[in-house]
């Protein structure tokens, strides 16, 4: 998605962005550093091939993250943050500081 097809409200541009359960929770487990496909699909628990590289492919046209294809028998498929996608830490911290404390205080 190019920026300029973004919502001019900047929350509702975030959300476009990372808006959904899966695309959140992939880059939760790509800020500890580049992942494989499988080990993604592992990670993120759940989710299927399809869908993940629907969301893989999606946040690389955004410019979240990169991939990288190596000429290996079978494939070998590595996907990295970009500066962009990294920029989006203090939100996930965010999320899960607030997580932690309605988890805590929720009854």
């Amino acid at each position: 998605m190019k920026k300029s097809d973004l919502p001019a409200c900047p929350v509702e541009a975030t959300l476009t962005l990372i808006g959904n359960k899966w695309k959140v929770l992939i880059l939760r487990d790509l800020m500890g550093g580049t992942r494989r496909f499988g080990e993604l699909q592992r990670s993120v628990g759940g989710v299927t091939q399809k869908v993940l590289t629907a969301q893989l492919r999606a946040m690389e046209a955004s410019g979240l993250l990169t991939r990288k294809v190596y000429a290996e028998v079978p494939p070998r498929v590595e996907y990295t943050l970009t500066q962009t996608g990294y920029s989006l830490k203090p939100v996930l911290d965010a999320m899960c500081d607030w997580g932690l404390e309605y988890q805590h205080s929720a009854d």
